[in-house]
């Protein structure tokens, strides 16, 4: 029996257009009636995922961050910050290399220190708290910091990811889109995330399931007893995965919980 199903946004739940499927809050409401715990699983704030979801929040529990914030119907479940005293080796870190445009993402507001588009326009999009301001650095001890997302102008997969790690071997950096990587504390994941989430509920691995695109949902789909990669997933992960449904602009998912609620039944 089914009790827990997370999915991925960008790239999975939502359309390329960034829009979520017209039908998803219905879905939700049968899913919750059904005794089924939904979480929406992003890079995303709280404070964004909150509003995305506003008609059926307090239904849904929250992974935020990429794992590293996990909150339901206002509770914070989980909260792993990056240490303060990595924060500004890191910062260094990126800087030193062309192209990166980082972005502190703390567990209330996101901030940014460069308005070049299209990371301005990206970050704004997905954090609705987003702050600019002079220096990232003035930010370190206003609130904790839940990871560093990194914007590369060139391609994540083929400059970021393949140089940042070995420059912050005390911190956690996986690729999460085109173009962004994300650094965070080295234990923070979906995975972990999903963890912690049952053992709160009281939740067997083989009563979850769960739907990823990219290698930052990894260990999460790993942690779950059934998972799922859309069509357009990237394709290391969909030859790891195997099941493989309809594209994000398809309605995979949306296709994939109408079949799994019916044989609920």
């Amino acid at each position: 029996m089914i009790k827990f199903i997370a999915t991925d946004l960008d790239g999975t739940l939502l359309t390329q257009a960034k829009q979520l499927p017209a039908d998803i809050f219905g879905l939700i409401e049968q899913l919750d009636r059904r005794g089924i715990l939904f979480a929406p699983a992003s890079g995303r704030q709280y404070a964004n995922l909150r509003k995305l979801f506003e008609p059926v929040a307090d239904k849904a529990v929250f992974i935020c961050e990429n794992g590293a914030l996990v909150k339901y119907r206002g509770e914070t479940l989980l909260l792993s910050p990056i240490e303060e005293g990595d924060i500004a080796e890191a910062l260094g870190q990126i800087r030193s290399l062309p192209h990166l445009l980082p972005m502190l993402c703390g567990e209330n507001c996101a901030y940014i220190e460069s308005d070049a588009r299209p990371f301005y326009d990206e970050a704004v999009a997905a954090y609705t708290n987003c702050c600019k301001v002079d220096r990232l650095e003035e930010v370190i001890g206003r609130e904790p910091v839940c990871k560093i997302a990194v914007y590369d102008e060139l391609s994540a997969g083929e400059n970021c990811f393949r140089r940042l790690p070995a420059r912050l071997p005390r911190l956690r950096t996986i690729l999460s889109g085109d173009s962004w990587c994300d650094v965070s504390s080295p234990a923070v994941n979906k995975g972990m995330a999903v963890r912690v989430i049952r053992e709160h509920f009281g939740l067997r691995r083989e009563e979850c399931v769960a739907f990823g695109d990219h290698m930052n949902d990894f260990e999460m789909l790993s942690e779950c007893g059934t998972a799922y990669v859309p069509e357009n997933a990237y394709p290391p992960l969909k030859e790891r995965i195997g099941r493989v449904i309809p594209a994000n602009d398809d309605g995979g998912v949306v296709l994939k919980l109408r079949e799994l609620l019916s044989h609920e039944l």
